[in-house]
């Protein structure tokens, strides 16, 4: 699968991870940026990611910096990447950079891995259990639509919506896909306007079941650990904040640290406006301000992390736990809706020759 967060590529992250620990091995082992890249373009099997290499490369013979010559390709090296590698460059540990990015990347990954693993079990339940109510309205039903016209009278309610709904799916099953079609196209681009991003992102801080839960803690394991990184990197503070709120990906995050860059800038705190924003629960900001005033931020953002990503971890689990019997209803709900209201019709044919 690919990936999109957190530094907003197309590119697996596997290949981009090790891509990026080849690199800082290379350099830390005293090679030159050029030779390692032209390594990494002929060896990485990702066309696309060679490809970009490539074009990195040709940029850094032309006497770019590397992290100038990262930046010309935003889908693949975002802000964050971008950002870390350059102040390798500046402090001269570039080698130490890559590694951070590549933990970065690895951190990031699992997360992805354990809220995709909760998801696929509903999705695939609830996929079958469509496709087997889709099935029942499209073969079964108009079977007994034909032994019902044999019976006379009117039918009862839940039947006649039932034949109504094969009838409708058969007859404008071509209606039926385009408007699924546009309704999702619809809620996509929606969802990329900033008033959509806004509504969307609260909803799912909001969802029930411990889906929104997960949705926090997920951004904040995010969030601590990327700006713990940047800080760590040698990024300068303002920047670290700034590129931590556009790489969230969160819109409540990130409206969070826009009121964080406010304050700092005036000489306030990064603790102060957290406090104000109902994502960051009272133990993160307080955690933050000690590390404000200890001068061990980068280490407290690091434990918030951990932290967070067993949170993750563990709600995960509590999940999976909770949507099995709801699954196991939904699914039965579906198919004794289809079996009750055949079946009721035949109930009143009975009761009428007793």
């Amino acid at each position: 699968k690919e990936i999109s967060l957190p530094f907003g590529n197309k590119t697996k992250s596997a290949d981009l991870t090790i891509m990026t620990r080849q690199l800082a091995t290379m350099v830390n082992s005293g090679m030159t940026i050029l030779r390692a890249l032209y390594i990494l373009e002929t060896q990485t099997e990702n066309k696309a990611l060679a490809q970009t290499l490539g074009e990195v490369r040709k940029d850094v013979e032309a006497g770019i910096a590397l992290s100038d010559a990262l930046e010309r390709h935003p889908k693949t090296f975002n802000q964050l990447f971008t950002a870390m590698t350059r102040a390798g460059e500046t402090g001269g540990m570039l080698d130490q950079a890559l590694l951070r990015i590549a933990d970065q990347l690895e951190s990031a990954d699992s997360l992805r891995r354990q809220v995709k693993s909760a998801m696929a079990y509903p999705i695939v339940v609830l996929s079958f259990s469509v496709a087997v109510f889709v099935a029942l309205l499209v073969w079964l039903v108009p079977v007994f639509e034909g032994v019902f016209k044999t019976f006379g009278g009117e039918l009862p309610a839940i039947t006649r919506l039932t034949v109504s709904m094969s009838n409708g799916v058969k007859s404008y099953w071509y209606i039926v896909i385009a408007l699924a079609i546009v309704a999702w196209v619809g809620f996509k681009k929606w969802r990329e306007t900033e008033q959509g991003r806004a509504s969307f992102d609260r909803f799912k801080l909001r969802i029930p079941m411990k889906v929104g839960e997960i949705v926090q803690k997920v951004a904040l394991a995010r969030w601590s650990r990327t700006l713990s990184g940047l800080i760590k990197a040698g990024v300068p503070l303002m920047q670290a904040i700034e590129i931590t709120g556009k790489t969230s990906g969160n819109w409540v995050v990130e409206n969070a640290m826009n009121a964080v860059v406010e304050i700092v800038r005036a000489g306030g705190t990064i603790a102060e406006p957290l406090k104000n924003s109902p994502v960051f629960p009272g133990m993160v900001t307080h955690m933050v301000s000690v590390g404000e005033d200890t001068g061990a931020l980068d280490t407290m953002l690091t434990k918030i992390a951990e932290f967070y990503e067993d949170q993750v971890a563990a709600a995960v689990k509590q999940l999976t736990s909770i949507l099995e019997p709801i699954m196991i209803i939904v699914v039965g709900a579906m198919v004794g809706f289809i079996v009750v209201s055949m079946y009721m019709p035949m109930f009143k044919v009975y009761e009428s020759i007793k």
